[in-house]
């Protein structure tokens, strides 16, 4: 289990230009992705996150080393884990559901809230696709074009930032309140299904089971 991240405070919201290193970004704390399921290539990507927060919003930065990179959903809820894709997984209450975000190098997400991961013939047990207005209120950076085919074999650094309303939030789980002095769980993501070479990374390990939804790996983290 990893020791428990540390969320900042921000009196500024970051740009959404990908400054990884400016003057909002670097007061951030950063972690490393760093366990790969053993199902996957020998491709592991270098994956560093960051997160802030402030009245309004979570807001959330990947700076990812990457190659085999590809993008080709376009559409909001798409299957956007086939591309080169991140993930935040996070559960605001222990006795609520866990939301998702899903992010793929080009700058397209995928969101739901999951009151129940058991996965069925038709998917989860009890699942809640993000109402699609939303999306256009999720303000986001990406460094790489919306669309990447053929795939970039070649080494190449790629950054997705985006925002989190709380808002969001509270439509799914109830009011989160100032989130100062709380502990919430979460898991962060990487990997790229349907690339020539797949793999799964986490930052909390997932087991011997090759599956992102399990909250009960979730790790501790503390909104300072």
């Amino acid at each position: 289990m990893n020791s428990c991240y540390i969320v900042r405070r921000t009196s500024d919201a970051p740009e959404f230009t990908g400054n990884w290193n400016g003057p909002v970004w670097s007061r951030a704390e950063t972690l490393t992705l760093e366990h790969f399921h053993p199902a996957g290539s020998d491709h592991k990507p270098g994956v560093s996150a960051r997160l802030l927060y402030d009245n309004t919003a979570l807001y959330v930065h990947f700076r990812v080393t990457d190659r085999y990179v590809r993008s080709v959903v376009t559409e909001p809820q798409g299957p956007v884990c086939q591309d080169s894709c991140v993930e935040l997984f996070y559960q605001p209450k222990p006795d609520r559901g866990y939301l998702s975000m899903e992010g793929n190098c080009g700058g397209t997400f995928l969101s739901h809230y999951i009151e129940d991961h058991r996965h069925t013939p038709t998917g989860f047990a009890k699942y809640t696709p993000i109402a699609r207005e939303w999306f256009s209120r999720i303000r986001a950076f990406h460094s790489l074009p919306a669309v990447v085919d053929p795939e970039i074999i070649d080494r190449v650094e790629w950054q997705l930032e985006y925002c989190i309303p709380f808002a969001l939030m509270e439509s799914y789980v109830g009011p989160v309140g100032n989130p100062s002095g709380q502990i919430w769980r979460m898991n962060l993501f990487k990997c790229g299904d349907k690339t020539s070479h797949p793999h799964w990374g986490s930052w909390s390990p997932i087991g011997d089971e090759l599956n992102f939804h399990q909250p009960s790996r979730f790790a501790p983290v503390n909104f300072a």
